[in-house]
């Protein structure tokens, strides 16, 4: 069973919080609300993803690279997944 199906639900509590985050800035744009509140909400919801995506690499560095019982080659692959990830999300 993977990392990500033990913490399910506690991913998936996180994941609904930002859509809601996003649906508040989506109808502040829509209303025209005050800039200040738009970037408030737009710095919340990006200090969500920046939480969940914590959450998970610190997870995944866990199971797929620190994990003594894979073998070199899973721990390798591991790595360059992390990798990938990490240079895709900070662009």
């Amino acid at each position: 069973m993977s990392h990500t199906h033990e913490q399910k639900d506690d991913l998936l509590k996180r994941v609904r919080r930002i859509a809601g985050q996003v649906q508040a800035i989506e109808r502040a744009l829509e209303s025209g609300a005050d800039c200040g509140k738009t970037l408030h909400l737009a710095a919340a919801t990006r200090g969500a993803m920046n939480g969940l995506m914590d959450e998970i690499i610190e997870a995944h560095a866990h199971a797929h690279v620190a994990n003594p019982e894979l073998s070199d080659e899973e721990r390798a692959k591991g790595v360059e997944e992390l990798l990938e990830a990490i240079r895709r999300y900070s662009k």
